[in-house]
């Protein structure tokens, strides 16, 4: 069964969130026919623990108006690797070595990646 419609929104403004404090290589990925805990991962990196905070923080301020809230975060304080875990989804946002080391991608491999919106940039907006 693919990710429900209230992941797929849960997902796509996550990765808004994380767009708009510059993350790289924002990817989401359907779970859901491999896990029954959650529906999908949204996996974005960022350059230094500073950035990947500020990320995580948006991720949870743009989805506390939609009604979720992380039942579960990790890795704040060393700010490396931050797993939220809204039920629906879990966003994992990690320091650029991290996301190398651990390459979610190719465990998670044989899952379908979920179409995201390209962020705008500066070039579309003049």
């Amino acid at each position: 069964m693919p990710a429900s419609d209230r992941s797929l929104e849960l997902v796509t403004a996550a990765a808004a969130a994380a767009a708009d404090k510059l993350a790289t290589d924002v990817v989401a990925l359907d779970v859901s026919d491999q896990l029954f805990i959650t529906d999908a991962f949204l996996l974005a990196s960022a350059p230094n623990e500073r950035q990947v905070r500020a990320i995580a923080e948006a991720v949870e301020e743009k989805l506390l108006p939609l009604g979720s809230k992380p039942v579960r975060r990790e890795g704040e304080r060393e700010g490396r690797w931050i797993l939220l875990d809204f039920i629906d989804v879990v966003v994992h946002v990690q320091h650029v070595e991290e996301r190398e080391y651990y390459a979610l991608e190719r465990l998670w491999k044989d899952c379908p990646l979920l179409d995201l919106p390209q962020p705008a940039t500066s070039d579309q907006q003049a």
